[in-house]
């Protein structure tokens, strides 16, 4: 069953058609891809879909029920980690959780949802005392405390040092374990490579291509794609990891 619908969705900036007739469907636990260039159509394809951004035509409608016409039910649907997570930097973790449960109507345990995301030492910490990463898993974190249906993430992981962004993909891959629809994009192609199912490649605001990544390869191959055969069983970042260490590198 399709967990998200898309048909048809347009957006024009003045001169500029941003997302062109854009379609697809997202199943229930998936972990969706859209993939492009600078300027391609995918954030603000997201943020239409997000409630963020006013629709010109066509119809989302995210566990049956339609963006446009009851955007508050969506809000209750939909978890959101945007790109650059903004926290008040006076605050304490658990107080960051219980606030962003309460603008749901929701009370919960900070801790259990701060053990997920392996901040349970920084409980009592401020935000402005985390780094890069702890702020990304902070921010994944808030966006479940009311258990939503659908999650986004816009290019999560850029910035990222390597174990920190490896980190991130297990905790993509724990959020998708709980049945939850991820929508994701990214500029990092072993990134969706390794985390998505199936993906759609966006272009001047047009899908071009929609398929898994396996078959979007062989589909490039039977082509008649060729470059020079280069194999080997690790590459740099593995390298890195290995000699500073697996574990997150906290500050």
């Amino acid at each position: 069953m399709a967990i998200i619908e898309v048909r048809d969705l347009k957006k024009r900036y003045d001169d500029k058609q941003a997302v062109d007739g854009v379609s697809f469907s997202i199943k229930k636990g998936e972990i969706f891809g859209i993939l492009g260039p600078n300027g391609a159509g995918k954030t603000t394809t997201l943020e239409m879909m997000e409630t963020l951004r006013p629709i010109d035509s066509g119809t989302v409608k995210i566990a049956g029920v339609d963006v446009t016409e009851n955007p508050q039910a969506v809000k209750f649907l939909i978890g959101v980690q945007p790109q650059s997570p903004a926290f008040q930097d006076k605050t304490k973790l658990t107080e960051v959780i219980e606030l962003f449960a309460a603008a749901y109507g929701e009370k919960v345990d900070p801790m259990a949802f701060l053990r997920d995301v392996d901040l349970e030492d920084k409980a009592n910490s401020y935000v402005e005392d985390l780094s890069g990463g702890q702020k990304q898993r902070l921010s994944i974190t808030t966006a479940l405390v009311h258990g939503p249906k659908v999650f986004f993430l816009d290019e999560p992981t850029t910035g990222l040092d390597p174990q920190a962004r490896r980190h991130l993909w297990d905790l993509i891959e724990k959020v998708r374990s709980k049945g939850i629809s991820v929508v994701m994009t990214t500029h990092y192609m072993d990134e969706a490579e390794v985390l998505c199912d199936r993906i759609a490649v966006m272009d001047n605001g047009k899908i071009i291509a929609i398929d898994t990544p396996k078959n979007l390869i062989k589909q490039l191959l039977a082509r008649g794609f060729t470059k020079k055969q280069h194999t080997e069983q690790a590459n740099l970042e593995d390298v890195f990891i290995d000699l500073t260490g697996k574990g997150l590198r906290e500050a």
